[in-house]
């Protein structure tokens, strides 16, 4: 098992701009060290459904009432980025939202690994297997601890290439007897994503799901995801 960077095709030159879009880095960071309830109110701005700030905040009394708990200035600063992410036509808001999930995830498992073993859009490679033609969104290629991250900002992304290419790149591990850990991150409500995972009969039993409410696992010391 190996790892090689994605070609640099026409795809990845498009998307390597999205990627480097400060909105990106910024939302990615800030959500990073969200609350729960922050990471839910990103999501919902994000989607576009409203641009007014002040509906949100009468949304979300518990971020932003009068007796509100935590950081009122971060909760304002998620839901400026969130508003700036809406903010973009559908198809660019669509691209960002997948950019700040894995920008998210990547820096994410930067806290209990090395942050030089996280890396961005690469192949995985078996002897004697044709190479996917889609790279992972994120790996942790440490020795010995190897990783695989498809990354989807809702449940609707979960179908059967996503869990075929997870699942087969953990069985072909496995069979040159190395040790491949294969996580769907979703930024989603995990009953969202199980209602999805359930009605999907490609292989997913060796796939691990970390949802909306499990994102902090990722960053967990000792603990790898897949």
């Amino acid at each position: 098992m190996r790892f090689q960077d994605a070609a640099r095709d026409g795809r990845a030159v498009v998307y390597a701009a999205i990627q480097a879009d400060p909105l990106v880095a910024r939302s990615a960071e800030l959500i990073s060290r969200a609350s729960l309830d922050e990471r839910i109110l990103a999501r919902a701005v994000m989607n576009g459904e409203s641009s007014d700030s002040d509906r949100w905040r009468r949304t979300f009394p518990t971020l932003f009432g009068p007796g509100s708990s935590g950081d009122r200035e971060h909760a304002e600063a998620i839901l400026a980025a969130s508003l700036a992410v809406a903010d973009r036509g559908d198809q660019v808001r669509n691209q960002v939202r997948g950019a700040i999930v894995e920008e998210l995830t990547a820096r994410l498992l930067a806290r209990r690994a090395d942050p030089a073993t996280v890396r961005r859009e690469r192949r995985i490679l078996f002897d004697g297997v044709p190479a996917e033609i889609h790279p992972y969104d994120v790996t942790l290629e440490a020795a010995g601890g190897a990783e695989a991250f498809d990354c989807k900002w809702g449940a609707r992304g979960i179908n059967a290439d996503v869990l075929h290419q997870l699942d087969d790149a953990r069985s072909h591990a496995h069979d040159e007897d190395e040790a491949l850990g294969v996580t769907l991150v979703v930024f989603d409500a995990e009953r969202s994503c199980r209602v999805r995972l359930d009605a999907q009969t490609a292989p997913h039993a060796g796939t691990r799901l970390v949802a909306l409410e499990q994102l902090d696992e990722l960053a967990t010391p000792g603990r790898p995801v897949g």
